[in-house]
């Protein structure tokens, strides 16, 4: 009914322009009119024509999509867990002995040096030239000698720390993941200092727990971990 209301309004108004002008002008005029009128028409029809899907679709393509709100998430303290894990305490024992032991055994050999080094300045002036540039050629070669041990314990102890890591995190990452499934969760987060996580309700909390399991896995298998095998070479150093 409306369609035809406008076409017929639209006609009615076109007689009476025909009425009073007969000029050429206003005849095209006049149909210039008339033609947009019928596409006017058209493109009406055409549009409430259409599917209701496709209209829709606008709306649909906007729609956001609903992220599942049933996943179980955990998260485990890491400062805690290690302070608190017997075999990362013992793992950790033993690579600080390494390391004192490489200290103290560099110190030892660094002093000797320096007590070498002053003895020949004391007694450089009663040996002839031969004799103090032979000295002083072999207290240099034992300095250098110190160096390369200095350099050589630093690499050491980083691949014993790095033995620990790898040794710490693939117990602690197995038994989670164990964890895990048993418990139904989906996630289980590392929280640290510093790291992108800020806050975490309590009751996420299973680093009590974790610890406890990792703890009674470790005592009731009693198998000592794999020592760092940080060891230091005198290089010559005496």
């Amino acid at each position: 009914m409306i369609l035809l209301s406008i076409v017929y309004i639209y006609l009615f108004y076109i007689c009476d322009q025909l009425n009073q002008n007969h000029q050429k002008v206003k005849y095209f005029s006049i149909i210039l009119n008339f033609i947009l009128a019928i596409a006017i028409i058209v493109l009406y029809v055409l549009f409430f024509s259409l599917p209701g899907d496709h209209k829709a679709s606008t709306d649909e393509d906007s729609t956001t999509i609903a992220m599942p709100t049933d996943i179980s998430i955990a998260y485990v303290l890491e400062d805690s867990l290690l302070s608190n894990y017997e075999y990362f305490q013992e793992l950790a024992g033993d690579l600080n002995k390494k390391r004192q032991a490489m200290e103290n055994d560099y110190t030892m050999k660094a002093q000797g040096l320096q007590k070498e080094f002053e003895g020949f300045q004391r007694t450089a002036g009663n040996m002839t030239m031969n004799q103090a540039r032979a000295v002083e050629e072999d207290l240099m070669q034992k300095r250098q000698n110190l160096m390369l041990l200095q350099e050589k314990m630093g690499q050491d102890l980083l691949k014993a720390e790095s033995e620990v890591n790898t040794q710490l995190y693939d117990k602690v990452s197995n038994y989670l993941e164990n964890y895990a499934k048993a418990n139904g969760f989906a996630l289980i987060l590392n929280v640290k200092r510093g790291n992108a996580i800020i806050y975490g309700d309590k009751g996420m909390d299973i680093t009590d727990i974790v610890v406890k399991g990792l703890n009674d896995e470790y005592n009731s298998t009693g198998i000592t971990p794999q020592a760092p095998s940080a060891t230091a070479d005198t290089t010559g150093i005496n």
